[in-house]
């Protein structure tokens, strides 16, 4: 004896979705945040440098946090992955102040390739003076952009960008040169005997 089976209807996802791009990058929402499109678009601008610059510094310390060697290893390797999740956040609060502003954050890799002033490393090991020299460089090439961008962006009313800047990218940059630093100053690993 056969049971007569009602059809039933399944959800299934559509998953082959032509491409719809809402917004093209380099355009902005019309939001009423009381500032100025000219405003919102330079700070846009200013912080999209940054954040390629800045989720290059931040692959830059997992890949010396991998590869880091030597009498400081251990330190080190906890050091470098620490400056790394405060790198990643300073990516994620930046692409979001992006986004507030109306305007399209950077995300892709090829994109990050492409805008970076920072200089890229060798695909192989470095030594840790290197390593730690090439982090300080990179730090420093934001850190004088965030400023100007900062002074800009107050310049022109956009104070949440000037605040950001300032208060988050510069002092977060700061602290990760000094600690930094200090592992390239000339001390003996151990005492010299008299």
């Amino acid at each position: 004896m056969a049971k007569n089976k009602a059809k039933v209807d399944v959800a299934q996802p559509d998953y082959d979705i032509p491409a719809n791009e809402i917004q093209p990058y380099g355009t902005l929402k019309d939001l009423p945040l009381g500032l100025e499109d000219n405003a919102r678009a330079a700070s846009v601008a200013s912080l999209n440098q940054i954040l390629a610059d800045t989720m290059t510094i931040r692959d830059l310390y997992k890949k010396h946090h991998w590869q880091v060697s030597g009498a400081t290893f251990y330190s080190l390797h906890l050091l470098l992955d620490k400056h790394y999740e405060e790198q990643s956040t300073l990516v994620d609060t930046i692409a979001e102040r992006i986004m507030t502003l109306g305007g399209v954050s950077i995300a892709m890799a090829h994109d990050v390739a492409e805008m970076t002033r920072v200089v890229r490393p060798p695909r192989g090991r470095e030594d840790v003076p290197t390593q730690i020299s090439r982090l300080l460089k990179a730090h420093e090439l934001i850190l004088t952009y965030a400023r100007e961008a900062a002074e800009q962006a107050g310049d022109a009313g956009d104070e949440g960008t000037n605040d950001l800047l300032i208060s988050e990218v510069v002092r977060t940059g700061e602290m990760q040169v000094w600690f930094l630093a200090e592992h390239l100053a000339a001390t003996p690993l151990l005492a010299q005997s008299r």
